[in-house]
């Protein structure tokens, strides 16, 4: 069990150091953004959000390929199974249930959905804070 939490641990701190890479780079570029406020209200901010989202779901793809290298490196999934769609799943917390870890493996699949739905967090709350530093600036 302890070798699982060390390398669950490990891949979920590389997922944090990606994310913060991008979570650094979307708020200095919304900073620099907001201040040069082209074009209609509606429009720019919609234009800013959109490209924000954008990042954040490469970031996120990223992420969970991050879990996939790791699951077909450690041999997670059971042979034939998908293990693109195994990180998915865990990662987004749908849960499917089709596709099952072997057993000594079984707690990377509860930690990358712990990881998922940290990382969800944190971009909304990126996506919020853009949001209101955008309305601000416009006011």
């Amino acid at each position: 069990m302890l070798r699982q939490l060390l390398v669950g641990g490990a891949v979920s701190l590389g997922n944090i150091a990606i994310h913060a890479i991008v979570m650094a780079s979307i708020v200095s570029t919304a900073r620099r953004a907001l201040k040069w406020g082209l074009g209609p209200r509606q429009a720019w901010l919609a234009s800013v959000m959109v490209a924000i989202v954008g990042v954040l779901l490469v970031a996120h793809v990223a992420e969970v390929l991050t879990w996939s290298l790791a699951y077909g490196m450690l041999e997670v999934v059971p042979p034939r199974a998908d293990v693109l769609y195994f990180a998915f799943v865990n990662y987004t917390t749908l849960g499917y249930g089709d596709v099952v870890p072997v057993e000594r493996w079984r707690l990377l699949g509860p930690m990358a959905a712990m990881n998922g739905v940290l990382l969800f967090g944190w971009s909304t709350a990126v996506i919020f804070e853009v949001l209101r530093q955008a309305m601000r600036s416009r006011d």
